[in-house]
């Protein structure tokens, strides 16, 4: 039987994070690739990431996938910085049939581009301490002095108050201020929920410095990666939205920030044993 586009085209793209954050990632790819089809899974009873284990965060990450290889998908889009951190090295070898796309810092364009030679980023502690960051900084940035920031309860926050954000300025302030006070000229914003807020962060920063959102970058890709194997869609463009729990509540702050009405179903992946106690 003859297709002229092989079937793996028409399957979705699976996209997931702990909570809303990575929707700034979903927009991107809407934006960038219309045509297709794709499931974004919040994993809102675990949210947040951030101040988890990096072996928690992995297992999440893991059962996330399995769970979607079952639907199935053609491509696993990792939209969180701490579970790329966690876990993206480990599932390319666990799962070495399905591309993945994940969150790499942009220290890169940065540490390229800067005139001061200092470059903050944003992120959470678990990024911070994993391999994945550790080495885009070595590999791109020995030029440059990077000055990390960790923003504990950040990505909380912007979960719990989207999309009007009352009070962010206050919040982010005494994060910026030293950044800002050491001379940087380039900010990476290494948190996908740190993007829903890049036009307060840039307005608190000013125009002396240069706010990168990593979405764009990730959403092309994708788009490259589909393309060289020969994946892309030839039509769609739906929208599936899954959460882990909580789903109403998280329809709601992910309808407000897309500016759309979004229906989410719950979904239930096979967390590996005791992952689901928050206390741990």
């Amino acid at each position: 039987m003859n297709h002229q586009s092989p079937p793996l085209a028409s399957l979705p793209i699976g996209v997931f994070d702990s909570g809303v954050g990575g929707l700034s990632i979903l927009r991107e790819i809407r934006r960038q690739l219309p045509r297709e089809d794709l499931v974004y899974l919040a994993d809102t009873h675990n949210l947040p990431y951030g101040p988890r284990s990096l072996a928690e965060v992995f297992g999440f990450s893991r059962a996330i996938t399995g769970f979607f290889l079952e639907l199935p998908v053609k491509m696993v889009v990792v939209a969180c910085n701490t579970a790329s951190a966690a876990s993206l090295k480990q599932l390319r070898l666990l799962f070495p049939a399905i591309p993945f796309v994940g969150m790499e810092p942009a220290v890169k364009p940065a540490a390229h581009d800067s005139q001061t030679g200092k470059v903050g980023v944003l992120a959470t502690a678990a990024t911070f301490q994993g391999e994945l960051y550790e080495s885009v900084v070595e590999r791109f940035a020995r030029e440059v002095k990077v000055i990390q920031q960790p923003c504990p309860g950040l990505a909380d926050f912007i979960e719990a108050n989207a999309p009007a954000y009352p009070g962010i300025e206050q919040i982010l302030h005494p994060w910026l201020a030293p950044l800002l006070a050491a001379g940087i000229d380039h900010l990476v914003l290494a948190c996908t929920h740190y993007s829903l807020v890049k036009e307060e962060i840039q307005r608190l920063v000013g125009p002396g410095v240069k706010v990168i959102d990593p979405s764009p970058a990730i959403a092309r890709r994708v788009g490259q990666v589909l393309a060289e194997r020969g994946e892309l869609a030839p039509a769609g463009g739906k929208t599936l939205f899954l959460a882990t729990g909580a789903p109403a509540a998280f329809a709601a702050a992910a309808g407000a920030i897309l500016g759309e009405k979004v229906l989410a179903q719950s979904a239930a992946p096979a967390f590996p044993p005791g992952s689901l106690d928050k206390s741990s």
